[in-house]
């Protein structure tokens, strides 16, 4: 399951967070509470350079470990934690660890629960430990993930770009608390229920994977002239160039041939950034596309940046109906991705992690070269991409040199109106698909509101109040405070009984008598000493 995607569609929490307001009627046997009231809540240990080695080194769990699906333990991490610490950070099977922060609203406080995967395995300070004093922890982890998935961790975290949840926020979180056997009852349903509803997901995601592939397929049929069952396939050669690696090129369809990009169009990159000149009012602003808006055969324009540029800039980039713009950078498989532009923003232009590909003399059309770049053409750019530590990029001299199908004269409009018309037919598939998902999205929130309301399974009389659960909690643990002073204190008894001096020892003679004061002592008058000077 994929719930941090769900929220955008997610309702708001009740005012304080929480999964009842405080308005809310709760059901029979039900108590408010904060969730420090049933378990310990507790920040991991930081990372530190001096713990990267040690003779103690143990597993961790960080952020990164924890996932919407669950633990996802295939690289963790190691780290010198002392005896000490170890008892502090260790985890026990049952603990719920939660993302401490994110730069997503829809990420903070994500949790998953440790089952005792990894022996004597810790936690680091982006994560926070929830160890259930009492009750069934799969309930608590089912609460935590309803706050997380509708954003209400989110919501209440601080901080700018990156939000934190914080432990002593996270303690005081208040909760709704059923009675014992009533949180097995609904964590068992849940997780039956929640199930079947994994199963629908999942299959739907696949079908969106398999489309997603089908309409990979009918873009490069289309942009090569393949497309139709009775297309007649050739291998028409390209003259190699230095500096570029073709690899193996698709079959072309009969009487296609193959061109080099800048044969059949003019290529620019975009603008760069100056921040003096964003200060300056005489520069026109004007919209540009950055690499976020530029998608696979697709626009995002939710976010459009605006420049400051000098009125030539803005004549030489902008763009006009029919560009093609391909990306300059981003990771590896996303280098060239990119769409036809159709004047959707009136004025604008692209930064210069954008290229501008504008065709000439009409020797192909605009979708076909844009189909290509998004599909066949992906391997072409990988292998031509250079890769920096965390980006690729591919040159402005290298795109030049793309080898993109020709079309015979004529021919041109007959193939995009049939990638189009298959095109189209996929997409509805597709938007299906998605509306199932938001359904499913729904039908889970549902399920959890229902559960944390007291409505997904019925109330038992004979069950335990949670009120006298929770005043048993609070009894253990005076009780345990309680022993935890006592030891105290007798440790501290024992190490003054070890100080304490023997009889007879030099330390506990009798002070000496006290010195009798003399003239200058008692007056304050300065003594006269005798002076000699040598002669």
């Amino acid at each position: 399951m994929s719930e941090g995607a769900d929220a955008d569609a997610v309702e708001e929490a009740p005012p304080g967070g929480g999964t009842c307001g405080e308005e809310a009627e709760l059901p029979k046997g039900w108590v408010r509470a904060s969730l420090s009231d049933m378990a310990s809540v507790r920040l991991g240990r930081q990372r530190s350079p001096k713990n990267h080695e040690g003779e103690s080194m143990r597993p961790y769990l960080r952020a990164a470990n924890v996932g919407w699906e669950g633990l996802q333990l295939d690289d963790v991490k190691k780290m010198n934690f002392s005896d000490e610490e170890a008892e502090t950070y260790r985890l026990h099977t049952g603990d719920i660890v939660l993302n401490e922060a994110s730069g997503s609203v829809s990420e903070v406080g994500k949790p998953a629960i440790w089952k005792g995967e990894i022996d004597n395995c810790c936690f680091q300070n982006t994560l926070i430990r929830v160890r259930c004093e009492a009750g069934e922890p799969r309930f608590f982890l089912h609460l935590l993930r309803f706050e997380a998935m509708r954003g209400s961790f989110g919501r209440s975290a601080r901080g700018v770009g990156v939000r934190h949840l914080g432990a002593a926020a996270l303690a005081q979180w208040p909760i709704s608390v059923p009675p014992a056997p009533e949180q097995r009852r609904i964590a068992d349903a849940l997780e039956t229920r929640l199930a079947r509803v994994d199963v629908i997901e999942t299959t739907l995601r696949r079908l969106i994977d398999r489309l997603q592939r089908a309409e990979r397929a009918v873009m490069a049929a289309a942009s090569t002239g393949t497309l139709t069952a009775d297309a007649v396939r050739h291998h028409p050669g390209i003259t190699a160039r230095i500096g570029v690696d073709d690899g193996e090129l698709p079959a072309l369809g009969d009487g296609w041939t193959w061109a080099r990009l800048d044969e059949v169009a003019k290529i620019v990159g975009g603008v760069t950034k100056d921040t003096k000149k964003q200060n300056d009012a005489t520069f026109p602003e004007v919209p540009y596309l950055r690499v976020a808006n530029v998608q696979r055969a697709r626009f995002d324009l939710s976010k459009i940046a605006k420049i400051r540029v000098p009125a030539k800039t803005l004549d030489k980039l902008r763009l006009r109906a029919g560009d093609v713009l391909m990306a300059e950078g981003g990771d590896r498989d996303k280098l060239g991705r990119g769409w036809v532009w159709d004047e959707e923003v009136a004025d604008c232009i692209f930064q210069n992690h954008l290229f501008r590909v504008r065709i000439t003399d009409s020797l192909t059309h605009p979708k076909l070269l844009s189909w290509y770049a998004n599909s066949a053409a992906t391997a072409w750019f990988s292998a031509n991409g250079k890769q920096s530590t965390n980006l690729a990029s591919i040159s402005i001299s290298k795109v030049k040199l793309l080898p993109v199908p020709v079309p015979p004269n004529g021919s041109a409009a007959e193939a995009v109106k049939a990638g189009d018309h298959t095109l189209a037919r996929l997409a509805h598939l597709t938007a299906g698909c998605q509306n199932a998902l938001t359904r499913v999205a729904a039908l889970r929130r549902a399920l959890l509101a229902d559960a944390f309301a007291g409505r997904l399974v019925p109330q038992d009389p004979a069950d335990e109040p949670a009120e006298k659960l929770l005043k048993r909690v609070r009894a253990e643990r005076e009780a345990s405070e309680a022993e935890r002073k006592a030891a105290r204190r007798a440790a501290r008894k024992a190490t003054a009984g070890k100080r304490k001096p023997p009889q007879g020892d030099a330390s506990s003679a009798a002070p000496p008598p006290p010195r009798t004061p003399t003239d200058a002592a008692v007056t304050g008058k300065q003594t006269a000493l005798p002076l000699e000077f040598s002669s």
